[in-house]
């Protein structure tokens, strides 16, 4: 799975626990409260004074993270 910005918080979680560090290096320290499954990372973003560059790059790092997570025969 590829993570883009209008995936929910929760889709991301749900799929890949471990990401929840790539979120707090965010500031995004309530990942798991109820905004996180009806906000897509991008608004979640954007609440935290978040945008442009700054979500593609977050969207970066999360797919680095979890390229690094997932063997390269499931990627």
């Amino acid at each position: 799975m590829t993570v883009n910005k209008d995936m929910t918080i929760m889709e991301i979680l749900q799929a890949y626990p471990d990401t929840a560090s790539v979120f707090m290096r965010y500031g995004m320290h309530c990942i798991y409260c109820e905004a996180a499954s009806g906000e897509t990372l991008a608004e979640a973003m954007m609440v935290h004074g978040y945008e442009g560059a700054d979500i593609d790059n977050a969207v970066a790092q999360l797919n680095d993270f979890i390229s690094q997570l997932t063997p390269a025969a499931e990627s």
